[in-house]
This record gives structure tokens, sequence and C-alpha cells, in this order.
């Protein structure tokens, strides 16, 4: 028996199409006794998204973004968010959002980028997957001061941070972002041994 052997959708209803897509669903569920369960979900339908994580093996460091982030702000964090570099893909690929985000976030032209896993970021609510990557960065590929893009309310800073430091940011509560946590415990992992 597959999951569509489990679930039929018996009505979606848009409730807000505006930042994204708000919908409440009716559905009825396949339990494993067998039973069938009628059950009333709301999605926000978000469009995929890219986010990387520069690093210098040399020097150590991980380049990272400080912006305002309102939903974090409503839950009682009342500071700006430290993170990766991230965009949603637009219809690009995610290998090429993620180099033009990091560009107009970080002002780094990445020459390189790796993928390294995807995952789906709250998948009890939100329809987004993520795409991870790396990517080696050095002094010289920084074309521009980042920052992002006025006109779409970005007014992000650019952080160059020592891997322990990054770490230690975790350790204290500095950086709460989950996607970050998820690089940078790569990073720790895999390219900072």
């Amino acid at each position: 028996m597959t999951l569509s052997d489990r679930v039929r959708i018996k009505d979606v209803r848009v409730l807000s199409d505006n930042w994204t897509v708000l919908k409440n669903t009716t559905l009825e569920y396949r339990r494993a006794n067998g039973e069938w369960q009628t059950q009333h979900r709301e999605t926000y339908e978000r469009d995929n998204c890219a986010t990387v994580l520069p690093y210098n093996l040399g020097q150590r460091t991980v380049i990272l973004v400080r912006q305002f982030r309102l939903p974090a702000y409503i839950r009682g964090y009342d500071d700006l968010l430290i993170e990766a570099a991230a965009g949603v893909l637009d219809n690009a690929s995610p290998e090429a959002r993620i180099r033009a985000e990091a560009e107009e976030e970080t002002g780094y032209r990445l020459h390189h980028v790796q993928k390294i896993f995807e995952a789906f970021m709250s998948p009890g609510a939100l329809t987004e997957k993520a795409y991870f990557f790396i990517a080696e960065y050095e002094p010289e590929m920084r074309v521009s001061d980042g920052g992002g893009l006025a006109h779409e309310g970005e007014d992000i800073e650019v952080l160059e941070l020592s891997i322990d430091e990054a770490l230690a940011m975790i350790a204290d509560g500095r950086i709460v972002d989950a996607k970050t946590i998820m690089l940078l415990q790569y990073a720790a992992l895999h390219l900072f041994r």
C-alpha cells in the first residue's frame, strides 16, 4: 500500500493568497489499523528555497548575514536573526538561485556551489523544501557590499565569523535559525575537522 492509497482529499479552500497561499484541506486518512479518519489541515504553500554556507578552510571562517525577521520578533526574539544566505527559487534552479542570492545578500560571487542535501523545513504546516549548499570563498570573490535588495525590504548586514565563534553562537542562543544551524553543524562535521 502506498501513501496515495491512504489519503483522500475531500475539499481544499484558499484562505489567503498574499505573501504565501494559505489553504484549508479536508481529507480522509487511513490509519495504520485500517480505519479511515477525517482530518482538517491548514498548509502554507511556500515556494521552495535554497541556502548556502560560504566557507574558507584556510581562514576557518564562514559568511553569514544578519537581518530582521518578523515571525521571530513576534515570537519574542528581540534581535536581528543571524542566518545563512537564502532565497526562494522563483522558477530558477536551486544552483542558479543560490548563486544570485549569495551575491545579492553577501556580496560574494561564488564560483562553485555544492549541494549537500534537501530538507522540508516545517512539514507540519509548510510545503517549502530547502536545498542546502556549501561553497568555498576567497576574499577576492567579494564583488559588492551585499546587503540585499532594498526594494524587497532587505536591510542585510554581512558577517564573516570564525567557525568556532559561529558554533559558540548556536550554543549561547545568538544563532537560532534552523537552516543555519544545520549548515554550521554540517561544516563542523565534514569541513572543519
